[in-house]
């Protein structure tokens, strides 16, 4: 069985994410975090079915990280928003800018939301995370958007909340959760290259 973090929803959620398995708008019944080796270079789609299977999985989306998935993994709940993060930053990167030869290093965001959201809401919920990514690197000292393979995932019910930006509770609410998580998560990752 390979190494990684397996989360089951008490009920089957909406799901809208860039995840290599199962990715874009499904619905799903958990999400999982699979450890791959640094230098992976294997077929990503038969890999993630056969993690699914090994671990009697069904109709989950799955998120691939060459971190060390049981050190770096940092999960942080603020509201009704709780975000799961594994961070590793070996290929830092900026948006706009040619990317440097490409290392593996990732950071994967779930963010678990236990409302009713519309998908719009969904789609403005990956922008927050994405702010407050960005920002936590940039606090950190990185200098750094992301990594060239960020994966984001939400899951949320489907229902009537509209918005999900910095000027509204559930927004705040993301960016609570995801800066905690992810410094948390990076702080981590650093101990682990020591």
């Amino acid at each position: 069985m390979n190494e990684g973090f397996i989360k089951h929803f008490s009920r089957r959620m909406l799901a809208l994410s860039n995840a290599p398995h199962r990715g874009g708008l499904v619905e799903a019944e958990g999400f999982f975090f699979m450890k791959v080796h640094k230098d992976y270079s294997g077929d990503y789609r038969a890999d993630c079915r056969a993690f699914e299977l090994e671990n009697g999985l069904k109709d989950f989306v799955g998120f691939m990280t060459a971190a060390e998935v049981g050190k770096v993994l940092s999960v942080s709940r603020s509201g009704s928003v709780t975000a799961y993060v594994t961070a590793g930053l070996t290929n830092p990167a900026i948006a706009g800018e040619e990317p440097p030869p490409w290392k593996p290093g990732t950071i994967n965001m779930a963010l678990v939301i236990e409302d009713g959201l519309t998908v719009g809401a969904m789609a403005n919920a990956i922008m927050t995370a994405t702010e407050a990514k960005t920002y936590t690197l940039l606090k950190l000292g990185y200098n750094a958007t992301g990594t060239t393979s960020d994966g984001i995932g939400v899951f949320a019910f489907p229902g009537d909340v509209e918005w999900a930006g910095t000027a509204t509770d559930l927004g705040l609410n993301i960016g609570r959760a995801v800066r905690s998580a992810l410094e948390e998560s990076l702080k981590k990752w650093e101990s682990t290259r020591s």
